[in-house]
């Protein structure tokens, strides 16, 4: 016993020699640094960059000799360390590491690490903090084996995954980063710790976010073709392609990650992300013969096809596209299917919007050569053509390409609508004015002005020049090819009036149409100026109110004021017109003889309370007079317009008409409605009331309308604007006879 126990003595003696010749080393080597640095410190200033090195290299050979001791110790089990030292050891090095973390000195923090672990590699803790120190520094393959030691050694806590979530998430492993921080928030959900189950609140659930992520592609693509070309592989896609392969690309996982990871849901941000990916490219050109079509190049690489022909253009045009930094792009030619009516339907009432949400419309022009000068933009044939004009009013941003797809003009900026060179080019060729062509808002305001815009334009259908418009207009029609370009303007037309109230679309010159005889057969009839008369100047218009006050009964023209201000707008439905007209009789037509063959009849008109006028037609007009009268009637008539008139108009965008009330008949709308005289009539000055007068006794464009035998009317048309004139302003009762007559 006593031998054991001396045994036992001199082991523990010889245990507290070798640790005390290891701190007296190591107290030694410290000493003698410290003699040295103190040394350095009397060093001249100008010498202060050398000795800040000597002190950190005599420091660095401290920490090295004390890592190299504990190393060769924990190694060769020379020395039995005790439980309590071997801690303090442990301790001293997370907290020098932890400081060397801090000052982000993260090489010696793994050092330090590494040596606590080697003291106790039992503990979680000293692997998740070489794991975080390596992550730092990107070494990915350390630190996930570092986390994946964290989960062996405590595989209930969270701590593991929250490491391999980060490390895989550093090396864009964004699959396996989901996966291990689902596997996470079971850990943070299972805890019984309550405060480590609040850290749940730090993040957001997948099944949230996927919905937020699904609700955000649902309204991108609700503005998007049905089929896009993926310009990266060249394929053609369609919508739930195009989502599939959103759901399984990178840009997806790395989405879901990022927002999984960041409370509350950050709505915005995968909005602009969603944004992003689907962003497409529309191209804007003059179709060429035998362009690809989509039974051409459906299941097939766009890019592996023989380069000839057209499809040269599609193939460059993918390019270009893909150059941009855009996904997906969209050409007419091979990404409808054209044998498909619902999907044609949904196409033409689509694409002015499709065009409107692309990040990009490249414009082609085929037949500008390299380094055209400015001008040929103009002269392109692609500036003729019906489909174009919404191709690049709709998009916000416009690249033009010569033919060998170089810029047009040399100018390499990201949006040639802010180039003033090209725009004005463009405003001098197509008559649009800068400003829309720059920020064009479609709508049915401003009808007459967006017609004029497309009547000299051509298309290859006849009944596209009224489906180009449908955008423009912002209307949703049936698209019924065959049906012949009068119905098919008929039916714009129609619905242009019928929703907005605006006439200003019966104000052409030409041939009517079979449609209804207030609109034109043509487009084209829209060529010549609105019959717009010049403002009176203010000074002028308040010289003649002056002199209506003491000329004519204030307590009339209130009354007719009123009544005008309260009429219907016109109504426009099954090829009737139903329109709201100031009407004058007319009493006598008489053709005047031309020695030359004639295709147009020119006729001497009078009507009550108007100057006598001219008016040129194709049509064969019966004569008469008052003294040889006929059963026909015949009326011209001033539509009621509001806003000319200087009265709030009816014509408004975001208002339908179709909660307004029926017209009535004829006479229901006549003056034999008016108040009686005798009623009270406010007091004001009525200015308002005169300066409608006056404004009534401009000249203004009338229609010429022909009684049928069941009551309706049919226009006259004339090849020329029907401009007259009241006789007489001050003769109220010659202007008030106001009825809605029904055109066919």
């Amino acid at each position: 016993m006593r031998e054991a126990k001396a045994a036992e003595v001199e082991k523990t003696r010889m245990v507290e020699t070798a640790l005390e010749e290891v701190r007296s080393r190591l107290t030694a080597e410290l000493v003698d640094a410290q003699v040295k640095y103190e040394e350095l410190q009397r060093i001249r200033q100008d010498e202060k960059d050398t000795a800040l090195a000597v002190e950190k290299s005599l420091r660095d050979e401290s920490h090295q000799y004390m890592m190299c001791m504990m190393h060769e110790a924990a190694k060769n089990g020379r020395v039995e360390w005790s439980t309590t030292f071997k801690q303090d050891c442990i301790a001293r090095c997370v907290a020098k590491g932890d400081e060397a973390v801090a000052a982000n000195n993260y090489e010696t923090a793994i050092e330090l690490y590494s040596a606590a672990i080697d003291l106790d590699s039992s503990l979680d803790f000293l692997f998740a903090s070489r794991s975080r120190a390596n992550l730092a520094r990107n070494l990915y393959a350390e630190a996930l084996s570092d986390a994946e030691k964290v989960i062996e050694l405590n595989p209930s806590s969270y701590v593991g995954y929250e490491l391999k979530h980060a490390v895989f998430y550093g090396a864009q492993r964004y699959g396996d980063a989901i996966e291990a921080l689902k596997i996470m928030f079971s850990k943070l959900d299972d805890t019984p710790d309550a405060q480590i189950r609040n850290l749940r609140q730090q993040y957001v659930a997948p099944s949230e976010v996927d919905d937020a992520i699904q609700k955000a592609i649902h309204a991108q693509l609700e503005n998007a073709p049905l089929r896009l070309l993926n310009t990266p592989a060249g394929r053609l896609c369609d919508r739930e392609a195009q989502i599939n392969a959103f759901i399984e690309s990178t840009e997806y996982k790395e989405l879901l990650y990022s927002s999984m990871t960041h409370a509350p849901l950050r709505t915005e941000f995968i909005t602009e992300a969603v944004a992003k990916y689907f962003s497409w490219v529309m191209l804007s050109h003059r179709w060429e013969r035998k362009e690809p079509l989509l039974h051409d190049i459906h299941d097939k690489v766009v890019y592996n096809l023989d380069p000839v022909g057209t499809m040269v253009k599609l193939q460059t045009f993918c390019e270009t596209a893909r150059d941009a930094g855009h996904r997906w792009a969209w050409s007419d030619t091979c990404c409808i299917d054209q044998n498909n009516n619902v999907e044609l339907q949904e196409s033409v009432n689509s694409m002015f919007v499709w065009y409107r949400h692309s990040a990009l419309t490249i414009v082609y022009l085929s037949d500008v050569p390299p380094s055209s000068k400015s001008g040929a933009l103009a002269n392109s044939v692609w500036n003729t053509r019906g489909w174009t004009v919404q191709e690049f009013l709709a998009p916000t941003i416009v690249l033009f390409f010569q033919a060998d797809w170089t810029p047009y003009l040399g100018d390499r900026s990201p949006n040639h609508k802010e180039s003033a060179a090209i725009m004005q080019e463009l405003e001098d060729s197509t008559g649009i004015d800068a400003r829309a062509l720059v920020a064009f808002r479609p709508g049915m305001r401003g009808a007459r002005e967006k017609l004029q815009w497309a009547s000299s334009r051509v298309t290859t259908l006849q009944e596209d020049i009224a489906y180009s418009l449908f955008g423009i207009f912002g209307v949703h029609l049936p698209v019924i090819y065959g049906e012949k370009k009068q119905n098919a303007l008929g039916r714009l037309l129609q619905e242009i009036v019928a929703h907005s109230g605006d006439i200003t679309a019966l104000d052409w010159v030409g041939q009517s149409s079979n449609f209804n005889s207030c609109l034109p057969a043509d487009i084209a009839s829209y060529k010549a100026p609105p019959s717009v008369q010049p403002s009176m100047p203010e000074d002028e218009m308040q010289t003649l109110i002056s002199r209506l006050q003491t000329a004519v009964a204030v307590e009339s023209a209130a009354t007719f004021y009123d009544f005008l201000d309260n009429l219907s707008a016109p109504r426009f439905a099954n090829s009737r017109l139903q329109l709201p007209s100031i009407v004058f009789l007319v009493t006598e037509v008489r053709r005047r003889r031309s020695q030359e063959q004639e295709t147009c009849f020119t006729y001497d008109v009078k009507a009550d309370g108007l100057d006598d006028l001219l008016v040129t037609t194709q049509d064969k007009l019966i004569q008469f007079s008052q003294a040889k009268p006929i059963r026909q009637t015949f009326f011209l008539v001033r539509p009621w317009n509001r806003h000319d008139l200087g009265l709030p108009d009816f014509s408004n965008d975001t208002q339908s008409v179709d909660d307004w009330s029926e017209p009535g008949s004829p006479s229901d709308e006549s003056l034999r409605g008016y108040p009686a005289e005798d009623e009270s009539v406010d007091s004001r000055s009525h200015s308002r009331e005169l300066d409608l007068i006056v404004r009534l006794g401009q000249p203004f464009g009338a229609l010429l309308l022909a009684q049928q035998r069941g009551g309706e009317y049919k226009r006259i048309a004339s090849d020329h604007p029907i401009i007259v004139r009241v006789k007489n302003m001050v003769a109220i009762h010659d202007m008030m006879d106001v009825r809605t007559l029904e055109i066919l």
